[in-house]
């Protein structure tokens, strides 16, 4: 029997996510599902709603094989496969489980970017993002108990708890938010190791609540490309193509990234990824995180850039609907946590404190706190 929980999340992502029409086309794409129930229930929901279900059913370790082994020939190859695809559809599901969330760790960097360049690039940034309704999420898996330092059947009823939220609500208390984000020209944001300036004047401002990521709960912009200056020393690990990174800091001047180190030994790889191509220094998106049910890092990024009282600040690509410009082969969220219990921190709007200590100061601001927890 289906557990009613995953019949609630499907129906979230196709009726509140994707709005499938009739006559519609979806791509569902799943990565290490322990079983296939909640695909089998879009599929079935879909057709329902008189839309047109396409299945892609992956495997981590396949696809670590592909990259490791694989060339631009190859690559491009399944690019152009998968783009055809993509070309096709009104509307995408990614469902990412993982057997092993360090599945990737071995893939050498220059075959990620190889793999990024002619493959992820075209079908996913040049595609799916722009051309489609989206929606990517996390699957609940043992090892993401782990990682989240729960037992399976509480971090399920977390995940769960999480990733039905009440997002229609969402909206309404995000509304005051998003009009400040608007009118604002220049951001400051302090924490231990963190003084960082930068602008946002002119770049739209996205109010997230359930329409692209799964769990969702953020308010994203771009800082003006060349704005950013300071530093930045984020405090929560990272999960970035196979490899854990942790404390990462960056110094900026004018924009780009002129100084990029972590604690764990993986600097020369972190500035790898940096050097992927000119855009991987400057940053793509900046987010303050909303769902105040998500309250520790589970080295999951959908997950932990959502965590109220937190921001990311992103190297790399920026999306259209917030662009400043940046281009790149990397989007990489990485996320700061400014509750106390993470030792605090404040957000500046124009000279104006917006939040401290990750609670918003602004009375019209409040509904945005409630059940957030130092």
């Amino acid at each position: 029997m289906l557990d009613p929980r995953i019949r609630k999340l499907a129906e979230l992502l196709i009726d509140h996510s994707c709005r499938l029409q009739t006559g519609e086309k979806v791509l569902i794409e799943a990565f290490d599902l322990p079983d296939p129930g909640l695909v089998t229930c879009l599929v079935e929901l879909a057709r329902e709603r008189g839309g047109l279900p396409v299945v892609f059913w992956k495997n981590n370790a396949v696809n670590r094989s592909l990259l490791r082994h694989g060339n631009a020939d190859s690559f491009t190859l399944q690019g152009d496969i998968e783009a055809h695809a993509m070309q096709q559809m009104d509307a995408y599901i990614g469902i990412r489980g993982s057997a092993n969330s360090n599945e990737m760790a071995d893939v050498p960097s220059a075959q990620m970017q190889l793999y990024q360049e002619h493959c992820w690039q075209i079908v996913h940034h040049a595609l799916r993002v722009p051309k489609t309704k989206w929606v990517v999420l996390r699957y609940p898996t043992p090892s993401m108990a782990q990682a989240a330092q729960r037992s399976t059947e509480d971090f399920e009823d977390f995940y769960f708890r999480v990733c039905t939220a009440d997002y229609p609500q969402l909206k309404e208390n995000q509304k005051p938010l998003q009009a400040r984000m608007e009118a604002a020209r220049e951001v400051r944001i302090t924490a231990p190791d963190t003084d960082l300036t930068f602008s946002i004047a002119g770049i739209p401002v996205v109010a997230s609540h359930g329409l692209r990521n799964i769990p969702d709960g953020e308010m994203f912009t771009s800082p003006v490309r060349d704005s950013v200056n300071g530093v930045i020393s984020y405090n929560t690990k990272s999960l970035y193509q196979g490899v854990v990174f942790d404390r990462i800091r960056f110094e900026f001047k004018d924009g780009k990234i002129v100084d990029a180190s972590c604690a764990n030994g993986q600097t020369k790889r972190l500035n790898e990824i940096l050097d992927t191509d000119e855009g991987a220094r400057y940053i793509g998106e900046w987010s303050l995180g909303l769902n105040n049910e998500i309250r520790e890092p589970m080295l999951d990024t959908l997950f932990d850039e959502k965590i109220g009282g937190s921001l990311h600040l992103t190297p790399g690509n920026a999306y259209e609907t917030a662009d400043n410009g940046n281009r790149s082969k990397v989007h990489w969220d990485i996320v700061l946590i400014q509750t106390k219990s993470f030792g605090g921190g404040e957000v500046w709007f124009d000279g104006e404190l917006l939040r401290k200590d990750g609670f918003f100061v602004p009375d019209d601001l409040q509904p945005l706190n409630e059940g957030l927890q130092e």
